[in-house]
């Protein structure tokens, strides 16, 4: 099947904020593509500004693509790139290579194919699974990454693919998986080593992390995006609180902040033109050093009519004035990750809070006007007890009796190892699925909104989140089994013997001396230090 164009008004209905470059006629015809649907895509920051960037150059040929919508296509693309935001979103990947008629292994492509290229936090915290389907993984912030990417393949453009791939390698940030040879214990054990090919292949691969003081802020404005008419801005990148859990954290380093006078607020003020709608995205928003003027300036009455939303926000910084601002701009609720009501599981996963600022946070949306509090927790973190599950209902039951005209709920999931924080060489845990059932039991009752995460597809989650190579037989399998969990348990029966088991992805331990599927893709820190950081927590547990 290959991709017809479906005549849409839902590129008229966006609002660029940025100035396209006009193409030179031998501008390189490349494909920039979410694999989800636009109204998903579109409302990625990431995906819009990589593509404002891309649009921006002159030597580029640009086509979006989407799974339910695309631009013009180009009949012979030389470069097709993808942004991949949620695991799970690989299937979509796979079709559409298969609707454009390219070989989904990198491997059986020819000459006549595009380089297919990959980037976002899923790639760049383990691309290993999906490794045998990119020619190319950019690894890391792409401010300055994606036009050292696009400058190399010009400066190869016409040279054979292995020279291509080979050039793009020698670029920090840049991963060619193909240049790299992955031997194993056994088929079905661990990892016995990774090396370069060519000695002109580095042995590390070394995330880009950008150091510039600007960060990211929409490009484009849509009523079709799923935060209609949203304007982003990114705040803070990165997290100082440093959970041993925290993809989002240990991923990102080192914390950033702009300048709330030189860029935030000019920021905001560009998206203020075209909409009254403003998102204000980061890990911990509220802990940039200057965000008490963010409010000021939002509390003027020129901006009344501002519709504000804010990311979730540490539990501490919930103040009165925040509440009642948000609540003036058409906020009704705010969400704070306490991760469990045990203080003793807190201090194993390095959340550093206490019960005493939760109920101070609760009092103060109360009285700040909000109408309601959300919270994210987690179940089966590493050393947790079912006395530490009892611990989470019983201050979500408090909470109802203190706040009772503040409507609460607790989002829940199941703790996911991943790759580059010090709790990746540790399994899910089994009983986690049992708390999840007691939780919904008990807060239901007391009529707390309970929202648990599917265990069964956190389970999932974490295959893919600890996965190697091997992978890729597997995924292919679901892909023509159907998206279901029993797709999954069907093709590990279809493998068995070719591939290690469910049981080693997901649940067994590792040891510290294990080679890991990205041991050769260096992270913001050291092994050795994430090492220490485990330590320390397990002398808590």
């Amino acid at each position: 099947m290959s991709l017809v164009y479906v005549s849409t008004s839902i590129f008229q209905s966006e609002q660029l904020l940025f100035t396209p470059g006009t193409p030179t006629p031998d501008g390189l015809p490349l494909i920039f593509a979410f694999p989800n649907t636009y109204c998903v895509g579109i409302t990625s920051l990431g995906y819009q500004v990589v593509w404002a960037m891309l649009c921006t150059r002159p030597d580029l040929q640009v086509s979006r693509l989407f799974t339910d919508v695309h631009e013009p296509l180009p009949t012979a693309p030389e470069l097709l790139g993808f942004s991949l935001s949620w695991e799970l979103d690989y299937a979509n990947i796979l079709q559409i290579l298969e609707n454009l008629n390219i070989p989904w292994r990198s491997a059986q492509r020819t000459e006549a194919h595009p380089l297919i290229f990959g980037g976002g936090p899923v790639l760049t915290a383990n691309p290993e699974p999906f490794a045998d389907f990119f020619d190319v993984v950019l690894l890391g912030d792409g401010e300055d990454l994606l036009a050292q990417f696009i400058d190399a393949m010009q400066s190869v453009r016409y040279a054979a693919r292995t020279t291509q791939l080979l050039t793009l390698a020698q670029i920090p940030g840049i991963y060619v998986p193909s240049l790299y040879e992955v031997t194993y214990q056994s088929s079905e054990g661990a990892i016995s080593s990774i090396h370069p090919r060519s000695p002109e292949v580095p042995a590390q691969v070394h995330k880009q992390t950008y150091r510039g003081n600007t960060l990211s802020a929409s490009t484009v404005v849509t009523p079709k995006a799923a935060w209609e008419s949203i304007y982003m801005v990114e705040v803070v990148r990165s997290c100082p609180e440093m959970c041993r859990f925290c993809l989002a954290s240990y991923l990102t380093l080192p914390f950033r902040t702009p300048d709330a006078t030189q860029t935030l607020i000019p920021q905001i003020e560009t998206g203020l033109k075209v909409t009254n709608r403003i998102g204000l995205l980061g890990a911990s928003v509220t802990q940039h050093p200057a965000f008490d003027q963010l409010l000021d300036y939002f509390a003027h009455p020129q901006h009344d009519q501002v519709r504000l939303s804010i990311a979730s926000v540490r539990t501490n910084t919930v103040t009165v004035k925040l509440a009642r601002l948000l609540s003036q701009h058409d906020t009704r609720s705010l969400t704070i990750a306490i991760e469990s009501g045990s203080e003793r599981v807190r201090q194993i996963i390095n959340k550093k809070l206490d019960n005493d600022e939760i109920h101070q946070a609760a009092a103060n949306a109360y009285a700040g006007n909000l109408k309601g509090l959300k919270f994210y927790g987690m179940v089966g973190i590493p050393g947790e007890t079912e006395a530490d599950v009892e611990a989470t209902i019983d201050l979500m039951v408090q909470l109802k009796k203190e706040v009772p005209g503040l409507r609460l709920t607790l989002g829940c999931s199941t703790f996911v190892p991943k790759a580059h924080t010090p709790f990746q060489w540790l399994g899910v845990n089994p009983k986690a699925k049992k708390s999840l059932q007691l939780m919904q039991k008990k807060l239901r009752s007391q009529g707390i909104d309970f929202r648990p995460e599917s265990y069964n597809w956190s389970v999932i989650q974490a295959l893919i989140s600890r996965g190697d190579r091997r992978l890729s037989h597997l995924l292919e399998l679901t892909r023509h089994f159907g998206d279901s969990l029993g797709s999954y348990r069907r093709a590990f029966k279809q493998l068995q013997g070719q591939i290690p088991s469910l049981d080693f992805y997901v649940f067994q331990p590792w040891s510290t001396d294990q080679v890991l599927p990205w041991s050769h893709l260096q992270g913001p820190l050291p092994t050795p230090t994430l090492q220490k950081h485990l330590s320390m927590a397990t002398d808590l547990m």
